[in-house]
Protein backbone atom coordinates (compact mmCIF):
# COMPACT_ATOMS: atom_id res chain seq x y z
CA UNK A 1 0.00 0.00 0.00
CA UNK A 2 1.22 3.40 -0.74
CA UNK A 3 2.71 4.97 2.59
CA UNK A 4 0.38 8.32 1.98
CA UNK A 5 -2.72 6.39 1.78
CA UNK A 6 -1.53 4.35 4.63
CA UNK A 7 -1.49 7.67 7.04
CA UNK A 8 -4.77 8.66 5.47
CA UNK A 9 -6.15 5.57 6.47
CA UNK A 10 -4.71 5.85 10.44
CA UNK A 11 -7.08 8.81 10.75
CA UNK A 12 -10.02 6.32 11.50
CA UNK A 13 -8.35 3.91 13.40
CA UNK A 14 -7.08 5.00 17.18
CA UNK A 15 -4.02 4.28 18.89
CA UNK A 16 -3.86 1.20 21.00
CA UNK A 17 -3.82 1.32 24.33
CA UNK A 18 -2.87 -1.11 27.07
CA UNK A 19 -4.03 -0.46 30.89
CA UNK A 20 -4.47 3.18 32.14
CA UNK A 21 -1.04 5.05 30.25
CA UNK A 22 -1.75 8.28 28.24
CA UNK A 23 -0.79 7.28 24.08
CA UNK A 24 2.36 9.20 23.53
CA UNK A 25 2.22 12.16 21.21
CA UNK A 26 3.88 9.88 18.63
CA UNK A 27 1.14 7.12 18.52
CA UNK A 28 -1.57 9.75 18.24
CA UNK A 29 -3.26 10.03 14.97
CA UNK A 30 -2.37 13.32 13.14
CA UNK A 31 -5.64 15.63 12.83
CA UNK A 32 -4.12 16.71 9.07
CA UNK A 33 -1.19 15.69 6.39
CA UNK A 34 0.83 18.21 5.19
CA UNK A 35 2.39 17.91 1.96
CA UNK A 36 5.04 19.67 0.39
CA UNK A 37 5.41 20.82 -3.08
CA UNK A 38 8.71 20.04 -5.17
CA UNK A 39 10.70 21.50 -8.39
CA UNK A 40 11.59 18.80 -10.47
CA UNK A 41 15.39 17.85 -10.11
CA UNK A 42 15.76 20.07 -7.29
CA UNK A 43 17.20 17.42 -4.88
CA UNK A 44 18.74 19.77 -2.31
CA UNK A 45 14.78 20.56 -1.83
CA UNK A 46 13.97 17.24 -1.81
CA UNK A 47 16.25 16.74 1.10
CA UNK A 48 15.09 19.61 2.77
CA UNK A 49 11.29 18.20 2.60
CA UNK A 50 12.40 15.11 4.05
CA UNK A 51 14.32 16.62 7.13
CA UNK A 52 10.91 19.33 7.81
CA UNK A 53 9.07 16.36 9.54
CA UNK A 54 6.24 17.22 6.87
CA UNK A 55 3.85 13.88 5.78
CA UNK A 56 5.17 13.92 1.83
CA UNK A 57 6.70 15.73 -0.73
CA UNK A 58 4.71 15.89 -4.54
CA UNK A 59 6.73 17.16 -7.71
CA UNK A 60 4.18 19.81 -9.14
CA UNK A 61 5.54 20.08 -12.55
CA UNK A 62 6.33 17.79 -15.51
CA UNK A 63 9.09 15.63 -14.44
CA UNK A 64 12.32 14.32 -15.82
CA UNK A 65 12.38 10.33 -15.35
CA UNK A 66 16.42 10.56 -15.08
CA UNK A 67 15.50 12.82 -12.31
CA UNK A 68 13.03 10.43 -10.31
CA UNK A 69 14.89 8.15 -8.60
CA UNK A 70 17.21 10.72 -7.75
CA UNK A 71 14.25 12.69 -6.11
CA UNK A 72 13.14 9.88 -4.66
CA UNK A 73 16.10 8.81 -2.78
CA UNK A 74 16.57 12.55 -1.24
CA UNK A 75 13.23 12.57 0.39
CA UNK A 76 14.59 9.00 2.13
CA UNK A 77 11.32 7.21 4.20
CA UNK A 78 9.08 11.15 3.36
CA UNK A 79 6.75 8.97 0.77
CA UNK A 80 7.31 11.42 -2.73
CA UNK A 81 4.55 11.79 -5.41
CA UNK A 82 4.54 12.89 -9.00
CA UNK A 83 1.61 15.26 -10.73
CA UNK A 84 1.12 13.37 -14.16
CA UNK A 85 0.63 15.70 -16.91
CA UNK A 86 -0.61 14.74 -20.29
CA UNK A 87 1.14 11.94 -22.31
CA UNK A 88 2.83 10.71 -19.11
CA UNK A 89 0.13 7.82 -18.53
CA UNK A 90 3.46 5.25 -20.49
CA UNK A 91 5.37 6.26 -18.13
CA UNK A 92 3.87 4.80 -15.06
CA UNK A 93 5.51 1.89 -14.72
CA UNK A 94 9.13 3.52 -14.81
CA UNK A 95 7.46 6.01 -11.90
CA UNK A 96 6.61 3.07 -9.94
CA UNK A 97 10.05 1.45 -10.01
CA UNK A 98 11.44 4.47 -8.91
CA UNK A 99 10.32 4.41 -5.77
CA UNK A 100 7.92 7.11 -5.84
CA UNK A 101 4.79 6.67 -3.79
CA UNK A 102 2.11 7.82 -5.02
CA UNK A 103 0.73 9.66 -8.71
CA UNK A 104 -1.83 12.45 -8.75
CA UNK A 105 -3.39 13.05 -12.02
CA UNK A 106 -6.74 15.52 -13.33
CA UNK A 107 -10.23 14.41 -15.39
CA UNK A 108 -8.06 14.58 -18.70
CA UNK A 109 -6.00 12.21 -17.77
CA UNK A 110 -6.27 8.15 -20.06
CA UNK A 111 -8.72 5.78 -18.21
CA UNK A 112 -6.20 3.47 -17.96
CA UNK A 113 -4.76 5.73 -15.27
CA UNK A 114 -7.45 4.49 -12.97
CA UNK A 115 -6.27 0.98 -13.59
CA UNK A 116 -2.65 1.22 -11.54
CA UNK A 117 -2.10 -0.95 -8.67
CA UNK A 118 1.10 0.18 -7.60
CA UNK A 119 1.21 3.55 -6.49
CA UNK A 120 -1.86 5.93 -4.61
CA UNK A 121 -3.83 7.78 -6.72
CA UNK A 122 -4.92 10.86 -5.97
CA UNK A 123 -7.50 13.09 -8.32
CA UNK A 124 -6.72 16.92 -9.15
CA UNK A 125 -10.04 18.92 -9.15
CA UNK A 126 -10.46 22.61 -9.75
CA UNK A 127 -12.03 24.50 -7.69
CA UNK A 128 -13.18 26.13 -10.36
CA UNK A 129 -14.61 23.30 -11.87
CA UNK A 130 -18.15 23.72 -9.81
CA UNK A 131 -20.16 20.79 -7.84
CA UNK A 132 -21.91 18.78 -10.50
CA UNK A 133 -19.18 16.55 -10.91
CA UNK A 134 -18.62 16.31 -7.10
CA UNK A 135 -20.61 12.97 -6.81
CA UNK A 136 -19.75 11.11 -9.93
CA UNK A 137 -15.86 12.04 -8.35
CA UNK A 138 -17.14 10.18 -5.23
CA UNK A 139 -17.23 6.60 -7.44
CA UNK A 140 -13.95 7.06 -9.04
CA UNK A 141 -11.82 4.09 -8.05
CA UNK A 142 -8.99 6.74 -6.79
CA UNK A 143 -7.23 6.58 -3.04
CA UNK A 144 -8.46 10.73 -2.30
CA UNK A 145 -9.21 14.34 -4.05
CA UNK A 146 -6.47 17.44 -4.32
CA UNK A 147 -8.26 20.21 -4.46
CA UNK A 148 -6.68 22.56 -6.94
CA UNK A 149 -6.96 26.39 -5.41
CA UNK A 150 -5.20 29.01 -7.74
CA UNK A 151 -5.91 31.87 -6.16
CA UNK A 152 -3.53 33.35 -3.80
CA UNK A 153 -5.70 33.09 -0.61
CA UNK A 154 -8.33 30.73 0.88
CA UNK A 155 -11.70 32.34 0.29
CA UNK A 156 -14.78 31.91 1.40
CA UNK A 157 -16.42 29.82 -1.92
CA UNK A 158 -13.38 27.28 -1.72
CA UNK A 159 -14.49 26.74 1.67
CA UNK A 160 -18.17 26.26 0.93
CA UNK A 161 -16.50 23.55 -1.65
CA UNK A 162 -14.67 22.15 0.67
CA UNK A 163 -17.70 21.55 3.14
CA UNK A 164 -19.79 20.62 -0.15
CA UNK A 165 -17.61 17.55 -0.71
CA UNK A 166 -17.00 16.26 2.69
CA UNK A 167 -20.67 15.91 2.53
CA UNK A 168 -20.87 14.09 -0.57
CA UNK A 169 -17.89 11.93 -0.79
CA UNK A 170 -16.40 9.73 1.48
CA UNK A 171 -12.91 9.64 0.17
CA UNK A 172 -9.99 11.62 2.22
CA UNK A 173 -9.63 15.27 0.68
CA UNK A 174 -7.13 17.63 0.49
CA UNK A 175 -6.54 21.35 -0.71
CA UNK A 176 -3.91 23.15 -1.93
CA UNK A 177 -3.20 26.13 -0.53
CA UNK A 178 -0.63 28.96 -1.84
CA UNK A 179 0.39 30.40 1.40
CA UNK A 180 -1.81 29.03 4.45
CA UNK A 181 -2.53 31.21 7.67
CA UNK A 182 -3.12 30.05 11.10
CA UNK A 183 -6.64 30.45 10.55
CA UNK A 184 -6.52 29.07 6.87
CA UNK A 185 -5.58 25.69 8.71
CA UNK A 186 -8.15 26.00 11.25
CA UNK A 187 -11.03 26.69 9.18
CA UNK A 188 -10.02 23.86 6.55
CA UNK A 189 -10.36 21.52 9.79
CA UNK A 190 -13.41 22.52 10.98
CA UNK A 191 -14.86 22.09 7.26
CA UNK A 192 -13.07 18.43 7.57
CA UNK A 193 -9.99 19.11 4.98
CA UNK A 194 -7.98 15.77 5.61
CA UNK A 195 -4.68 17.61 4.39
CA UNK A 196 -3.03 20.99 3.07
CA UNK A 197 -0.57 20.66 0.30
CA UNK A 198 1.07 23.66 -0.21
CA UNK A 199 3.44 24.44 -3.44
CA UNK A 200 7.12 24.60 -4.03
CA UNK A 201 9.15 27.65 -2.48
CA UNK A 202 8.16 26.89 0.82
CA UNK A 203 10.74 27.60 3.89
CA UNK A 204 11.94 25.42 6.65
CA UNK A 205 10.58 27.72 9.29
CA UNK A 206 7.34 27.74 7.13
CA UNK A 207 6.78 24.10 7.18
CA UNK A 208 8.01 23.64 10.61
CA UNK A 209 5.58 26.64 11.58
CA UNK A 210 2.39 25.41 9.74
CA UNK A 211 3.19 21.30 11.01
CA UNK A 212 3.38 23.28 14.48
CA UNK A 213 -0.03 24.58 13.63
CA UNK A 214 -1.43 21.49 12.72
CA UNK A 215 -0.27 19.36 15.78
CA UNK A 216 -1.92 21.78 17.88
CA UNK A 217 -5.59 21.31 16.72
CA UNK A 218 -7.95 18.49 18.70
CA UNK A 219 -8.66 15.11 17.16
CA UNK A 220 -11.88 14.75 15.41
CA UNK A 221 -13.87 11.61 14.08
CA UNK A 222 -13.42 11.57 10.60
CA UNK A 223 -16.18 11.37 8.27
CA UNK A 224 -15.11 9.26 5.54
CA UNK A 225 -14.72 6.07 7.66
CA UNK A 226 -18.49 4.78 6.76
CA UNK A 227 -21.13 6.15 4.38
CA UNK A 228 -23.98 8.08 5.98
CA UNK A 229 -27.14 9.00 4.58
CA UNK A 230 -29.32 11.66 5.96
CA UNK A 231 -33.67 11.94 5.00
CA UNK A 232 -35.05 15.21 5.11
CA UNK A 233 -37.45 14.74 7.71
CA UNK A 234 -41.22 16.62 7.34
CA UNK A 235 -42.76 14.59 9.87
CA UNK A 236 -44.17 17.85 11.87
CA UNK A 237 -46.07 18.74 8.31
CA UNK A 238 -47.91 16.43 8.09
CA UNK A 239 -49.24 16.09 11.50
CA UNK A 240 -50.50 19.76 10.70
CA UNK A 241 -51.75 18.61 7.85
CA UNK A 242 -53.90 16.01 9.27
CA UNK A 243 -55.18 18.19 12.45
CA UNK A 244 -56.16 20.44 9.90
CA UNK A 245 -57.97 17.88 7.88
CA UNK A 246 -59.71 16.64 11.18
CA UNK A 247 -61.14 19.97 12.38
CA UNK A 248 -62.50 20.35 8.63
CA UNK A 249 -64.37 17.27 9.13
CA UNK A 250 -65.78 18.19 12.55
CA UNK A 251 -67.12 21.26 11.51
Amino acid sequence: MSKLVDKLCRFSKPSPQMGFRRASSESAAPTMLLIAGIRDGDVTGAKAIASSNVDAGLIFEQVEMGSLRQMAEATGSIPMGVFLGEGNSAKVAEIATSGCDFVVFDAKAPVETLEIKELGKFLAVEMSSGYDLIRPIGELEVDGVILVNRAPVLAIEHLLLCRRFGSMITKPILVEVASPTKADVSTLWEAGVDGIVVPPGQSLEQLSKLRETIASLPQRKRRWGGIGVTLPHYGGMVVEEEEAEEEEEEI
